[in-house]
């Protein structure tokens, strides 16, 4: 698919590290003094790096990106060295990529270039310097609970935002999901066992958020890359909260899989209005 993605001018980068600060998703690193693009699965397109550049090193360039392919990857960054090889490598694995990682070790085995991967094994700190947008697929943790409690989470990853989220990660593979709005588990006592079981979770404010643009190209990668099941659309009964469904049939028709998106409405005291596929 064709999409936006930075694009950093070796020769103007001073080594800041201003830009690395600015994006969120850890897709930068310093390496040997120079910004380094660690990998293209965690680049947005959307730029927030290049406000922090003070020497203009950074810009988006529109170009071809196959689903992501570590193969591609590991092609295009193996001549900068085992330093970057390493970085990207931490990056994959810092974000739950388990089965890319292990694909990149494959791609190093068969072309007999020698990286010391022992510090792959090593605990380290983010590159984006933000743990709280560290993709995790969690496991159900399971407690006894007083019947007047809350029950058990049903959560499955993080994190849940949909700016923040990699529409390609592993978790999101033949996945059913639930893109809710920001209000509704706060509306329904029993978001839990009744909307979010089974699911994997994205969450917006079609009023709210900016850039809302870009959530119905990350709807569309879900879809076609990485070709989720169903999509469950949770929505409140307020007039701005439809416009995250009218995100969701749009990816669907820019898409070229066909999958059935659920609707469900609620009122503003948690109740279901209404429920349909359409």
């Amino acid at each position: 698919m064709k999409r936006t993605i930075i694009k950093i001018d070796e020769e103007k980068c001073n080594g800041c590290g201003l830009c690395v600060q600015g994006c969120h998703e850890g897709a930068l690193q310093l390496i040997d003094g120079k910004a380094v693009m660690i990998s293209d699965l965690y680049c947005d397109g959307l730029g927030a790096c290049i406000g922090e550049c003070p020497v203009g090193a950074i810009e988006l360039e529109k170009r071809e990106a196959e689903p992501y392919s570590e193969e591609a990857v590991m092609e295009r960054i193996a001549p900068k060295g085992e330093q970057v090889i390493l970085a990207h490598l931490r990056h994959l694995k810092e974000h739950g990529e388990i089965e890319l990682v292990k694909q990149g070790v494959d791609y190093l085995k068969r072309h007999n270039i020698t990286v010391n991967l022992q510090s792959l094994h090593q605990e380290k700190k983010l590159g984006c310097g933000c743990p709280g947008s560290m993709a995790r697929e969690l496991k159900p943790v399971t407690k006894a609970v007083p019947v007047a409690c809350a029950g058990n989470s049903e959560l499955r990853q993080w994190p849940v935002q949909l700016h923040l989220l990699n529409p390609q990660a592993g978790y999101f593979q033949g996945a059913n999901v639930l893109l809710a709005s920001d209000c509704s588990a706060f509306a329904a006592g029993n978001f839990h066992e009744r909307f979010l079981k089974g699911k994997i979770l994205a969450i917006a404010c079609p009023k709210l958020d900016h850039n809302t643009d870009s959530y119905v190209d990350k709807i569309r990668s879900m879809i076609d890359d990485a070709k989720i099941d169903t999509l469950t659309v949770l929505i409140m009964e307020v007039p701005c909260c439809g416009g995250l469904l009218q995100m969701a049939l749009k990816a669907r028709e820019m898409a070229t899989r066909n999958i059935p998106i659920k609707r469900i409405v609620l009122s503003v005291e948690g109740e279901v209005k209404s429920e349909d596929w359409i």
